[in-house]
């Protein structure tokens, strides 16, 4: 049976536009896999804790010999790994706050990176690989190539490489200039936003029309 990770990271809640793809995602994919099940992770209702001395050294240490703070971070990685592993395919919201990713899903990428889970420490080939990694990405304003703040966008391009160790190989899926509707200042850029959302859209939609047919 076929599994999907949705994961929201969003803070916004129903204003926000990464969890508008997120959802479009999820129920194109339920389309697409009727019998499939589906796990969902909200890293807003439910932050997770930052990498800490604790989290690391339970990487380190082997677990019949983890302290309780040990014990308990090693529980929190093998849960989110295991997640993963269990998911045909993850869907992750990716908003862009202050040009990099929302703090939880750094926390949430830092505890996949597990030797032995979710990589082999001998040869460093990444252990959840051979899934669909889908990053549903919104930004609030225009980040292309020739614009002004061409490359200030540090969370989709942060992703790959923060994952990279594991496996994950993620394929983006954007909308930009979000906020043009509700910023006056940015009302001239409505016709492209709206661009960019119906792009957006179209190729949500057209991610499991294979399956579907």
């Amino acid at each position: 049976m076929t599994h999907l990770l949705h994961i929201d990271s969003s803070i916004t809640g129903e204003n926000s536009a990464s969890r508008r793809l997120t959802a479009r995602a999820a129920a194109a994919w339920r389309a697409a896999h009727p019998e499939g099940t589906v796990t969902h992770r909200d890293l807003n209702a439910e932050p997770l804790p930052h990498f800490d001395a604790a989290s690391n050294a339970a990487r380190m240490v082997p677990p019949d010999q983890h302290t309780p703070e040990q014990a308990a971070a090693w529980r929190l990685m093998t849960e989110l790994i295991d997640e993963v592993k269990a998911a045909d395919t993850v869907l992750l919201g990716l908003p862009l706050y202050n040009f990099g990713a929302p703090s939880t899903v750094k926390s949430w990428v830092d505890h996949l990176i597990v030797p032995g889970l979710a990589f082999d420490p001998e040869t460093g080939q990444g252990l959840l690989g051979g899934r669909d990694f889908i990053v549903l990405a919104s930004r609030g304003g225009g980040y292309g190539e020739g614009t002004p703040r061409e490359g200030w966008d540090h969370a989709e391009s942060w992703i790959p490489h923060g994952v990279s160790m594991t496996g994950l190989e993620p394929r983006f899926v954007t909308a930009e200039l979000t906020l043009a509707k509700v910023n006056p200042a940015m009302a001239d850029l409505i016709p492209l936003a709206d661009e960019s959302q119906a792009a957006a859209e179209r190729a949500i939609d057209a991610l499991w029309t294979s399956v579907a047919a």
